[in-house]
């Protein structure tokens, strides 16, 4: 059995100066800079300072944002020990709040959820723009332990709270083009100061195939142990695929849009040879510059296996049954 996720043990807490950090290939100067040869050998470096400055405690949530009640526990859950909430919550990428693994945490002040609203449109039967709290109100909420892999070849244990995209979708009637989910995130310079750096093209896009979009995993996430996402975890809405790579979880959500055509997503924009659209976790398909064939989970200093799928093959193998999976990454 998991642990209490309000207990997690004192030993899942990585000490900060253990945290692995990727060198920051993406630079105004060049976007596609080379990283180091460790990194690219896949080696992981389990030593170091990180950043100078030690990340500040996550804010608390922002006034007006009413408390979340759980519904449902334990639907979905992976029997590992959970990732400490102040890992979670420290060692984040989100590159608007800036590119280091720290500097969300250190930022995310700057980001108000409230007042918020969501768009959704395209091919749907009734678009909307809905307020935020009004969504959230539509569901029961529940709490899911999934496990998180990240594309650098580190993974977590995260208890979020939310609800399943696709009952969000069937309220306002798909039509029969509707093929592809867009999910857009937020794009504002005073809210989001990283992206002042111009790093990425904003605002950050990505997309799912419908029959992804509409597989019971696939969670909006707005809460994580029980309280509201943090700011440099997505707050207030985000996305969550568990069995793909940790970039196709788009945050701060203010748009969802479907498509009859292939979405143009950012990764796959500015580094296509590197970031597939379909970014599943595939311990035989590595990244051009590391193995994907092992992971480290925060918290442990030994790697262990990737597992295909990030081990949620049983519920979303068939969705790929006909699908080259190394041409199709």
């Amino acid at each position: 059995m998991r642990p209490p996720i309000d207990s997690p043990k004192s030993a899942e807490i990585t000490d900060q100066g253990l945290y692995v950090r990727r060198r920051e290939f993406i630079r105004r100067a060049g976007l596609f800079a080379a990283t180091s040869t460790a990194w690219g050998a896949g080696l992981v470096v389990l030593s170091g300072r990180g950043d100078a400055d030690p990340p500040k405690p996550p804010p608390p949530p922002p006034a007006g944002v009413p408390p979340l009640r759980i519904a449902e526990r334990g639907k979905y859950v992976v029997d590992e020990a959970t990732t400490s909430f102040e890992s979670i919550t420290t060692y984040n990428n989100f590159y608007e709040l800036g590119v280091s693994k720290s500097s969300p945490a250190r930022s995310a002040g700057t980001l108000r959820t409230r007042p918020w609203t969501v768009r959704i449109d395209g091919e749907v039967g009734k678009p909307q723009t809905v307020d935020i709290d009004t969504l959230i109100g539509w569901f029961g909420l529940e709490e899911r332990v999934y496990r998180m892999r990240c594309v650098e070849a580190w993974s977590m244990v995260i208890p979020w709270l939310g609800f399943p995209l696709g009952e969000l979708l069937k309220r306002f009637e798909p039509t029969s083009r509707a093929k592809y989910v867009e999910v857009t995130t937020l794009d504002d310079r005073e809210l989001l100061p990283g992206e002042n750096d111009d790093v990425l093209p904003w605002p950050y896009v990505e997309g799912l195939r419908m029959d992804e979009a509409m597989n019971p995993l696939t969670l909006m996430a707005v809460g994580l142990y029980g309280r509201a996402l943090p700011g440099q975890n997505g707050a207030p809405l985000r996305l969550v695929v568990p069995w793909k790579y940790g970039f196709k979880g788009g945050k701060s959500i203010v748009r969802i849009r479907l498509t009859e055509e292939q979405p143009v997503t950012t990764w796959n924009r500015v580094a296509p040879n590197e970031y597939g659209f379909y970014a599943n976790v595939n311990p035989l398909v590595d990244h051009p510059r590391w193995s994907q064939a092992y992971e480290r989970r925060i918290g442990e200093s030994a790697r262990r296996k990737t597992l295909p799928y990030n081990g949620y093959a049983k519920y979303v193998a068939e969705l790929y049954r006909n699908l080259d999976l190394r041409r199709y990454f």
